[in-house]
């Protein structure tokens, strides 16, 4: 027997096994799975009052809210692609994403209701705008009726989510995502999960966000309690896991660094926290032993892309001897790490060849399986840069070993070429963040005259804390080669400047340091 793989299924199996539990907790609304089902049931049945039929895009402008997860079922029941926008854009970037897309309706919230205003003027191919928090929401799901998902009607190879990509490496670009491959990638995270009866699990990451998208589907299948994390702030995490008792979470490493910088670390009771993934951005040993220290809990970090689903591989140990040695231990789930059911993972050489497995020849991530994406929406030559020989080519630059693990060196375009020598800009990074003293920090190439480009750092310390160049070097020179230190150190108070996705702005900062300077094209 063969049935459409859709992610209507992670609901339907919710709605038969864990209808009475609490699937969805959301500021002061609590929601058992079977009243977040109706839900979704009464908005897909509702849409085509609207106009919308099937392949239709339907964007959400929306903090983490229950009402942007029912549009994850309830768009994608009606037939309806659901496509939720970074927040974080600005109004002429949502004006693109929304014409390039042809959206044919917009969901938002009253924090956005002036920008709306704006979008409506420039985009006469949004037909219907909708407040979430306006009784015009209420009124649409009045209008509907419960109604279960018909998955025999479902076309698993169609178009079910569309996300568009940060923007910043070059213009955003819509990644189709079909219900085949959101279904296959949820059974492959399931397949990771520990103690699914019992994990609360706190959506942290924007829904926007490909750490976050990537989540509900499992959460649904398994029947976790999912908490809604509406806008990130430490503060308000660390009370999160001690009303609700959330045993699971995901961050990206500028928000675990947060977690871990909060005054507010030490006020709350975490100990219900069991499981910490890092993804969205190179994690280090650094960061996963504190962490872990600050939580008493396991952390590992994962990788994957919005064009993957998004995650490809995650930072499990192996065996029980990685456990006893906590060094190797940290090491270890600090990388990538290898890949979930489904997806297989090579570290490729410029010929398409597998690099030999020494944990130091580097060589671009290429992945295959049933989550990379189906192409970039309207964009085939796109599309075709990326995908040669069924072969996912993701622009990220690694080393692995005999037993699989991958770890990150750095994007393809941001690897640093000084006198011929590859330096990885994250490697140096790591090393500069490992001191007690840094927050975050940035290592962007910068010009030469003589090494044709250097290794340039940008370092924000922490609150009360001094760092001089020579001292920060001098921490350094033990922990890189001669050639890898930064030949410029420029400390700064201000934040990093960083994408909707928490993302540092890396382009942005070497910019500053090649401006009226020609710039070498890297391949």
């Amino acid at each position: 027997m063969n049935l459409p793989l859709t992610p209507l299924r992670c609901l339907e199996r919710a709605l038969d096994l864990f209808s009475h539990k609490t699937g969805v907790i959301c500021g002061e609304t609590s929601l058992t799975y079977a009243q977040f089902g109706e839900r979704c049931q009464r908005l897909a049945t509702a849409l085509p009052a609207l106009g919308v039929e099937a392949g239709d895009r339907v964007a959400y402008l929306s903090f983490n809210t229950h009402k942007l997860l029912e549009g994850y079922y309830g768009v994608v029941q009606a037939g309806a692609i659901v496509m939720p926008l970074n927040v974080r854009l600005s109004p002429g970037e949502l004006i693109v994403i929304l014409s390039h897309s042809g959206a044919k309706v917009l969901f938002y919230e009253n924090d956005f209701a002036s920008m709306v205003e704006h979008l409506r003027l420039e985009c006469p191919g949004v037909l219907h705008f909708i407040g979430l928090d306006a009784p015009a929401y209420d009124e649409l799901l009045a209008s509907g009726r419960p109604q279960d998902a018909d998955i025999l009607a479902v076309d698993e190879n169609s178009v079910a989510e569309l996300f568009y990509t940060s923007g910043s490496t070059g213009t955003p670009k819509g990644v189709m995502l079909t219900h085949r491959n959101l279904y296959l990638h949820a059974l492959g995270i399931a397949t990771v999960v520990q103690d699914p009866v019992n994990t609360i699990d706190l959506h942290t990451i924007p829904l926007f966000h490909a750490n976050g998208w990537g989540r509900p589907q499992t959460s649904t299948m398994l029947g976790f309690t999912q908490v809604m994390v509406r806008r990130f702030d430490p503060p308000a995490v660390f009370a999160l896991i001690e009303r609700h008792r959330a045993t699971e979470m995901s961050v990206v490493p500028t928000m675990a660094n947060m977690l871990l910088n909060s005054p507010a670390l030490g006020t709350h009771d975490i100990s219900s926290m069991k499981l910490i993934m890092l993804g969205g951005a190179a994690s280090s040993p650094e960061l996963v032993a504190r962490m872990e220290a600050a939580f008493k809990c396991r952390v590992h970090a994962g990788y994957g892309l919005t064009e993957t689903c998004p995650v490809i591989t995650v930072a499990r140990l192996k065996s029980a001897a990685l456990e006893a040695d906590p060094v190797e231990a940290h090491r270890r789930r600090a990388m990538a790490g290898w890949p979930i059911p489904g997806v297989k993972v090579r570290v490729a050489d410029l010929y398409g060849k597998p690099v030999p497995r020494d944990g130091q020849t580097i060589g671009e991530i290429v992945a295959r399986g049933d989550q990379v994406m189906l192409g970039y929406y309207n964009e085939p030559a796109a599309t075709d840069a990326v995908i040669e020989d069924h072969w996912f080519h993701t622009g990220d630059m690694g080393v692995w070993d005999e037993e699989g693990y991958v770890h990150i060196v750095d994007r393809k375009k941001e690897i640093i070429i000084s006198g011929g020598e590859n330096i990885s800009s994250l490697e140096v990074e790591r090393a500069i963040f490992s001191h007690e003293a840094v927050l975050e920090c940035a290592v962007v190439a910068a010009p030469d005259d003589e090494w044709g480009e250097v290794p340039a750092a940008v370092v924000v310390l922490k609150e009360g804390r001094t760092l001089s160049e020579e001292d920060l070097l001098t921490f350094l020179k033990t922990r890189l080669g001669k050639f890898k230190l930064p030949r410029v150190i420029e400390f700064t108070s201000e934040p990093l400047p960083k994408t909707g996705t928490g993302k540092i702005r890396k382009l942005a900062l070497r910019e500053r340091f090649w401006a009226g300077k020609e710039k070498r094209v890297q391949g």
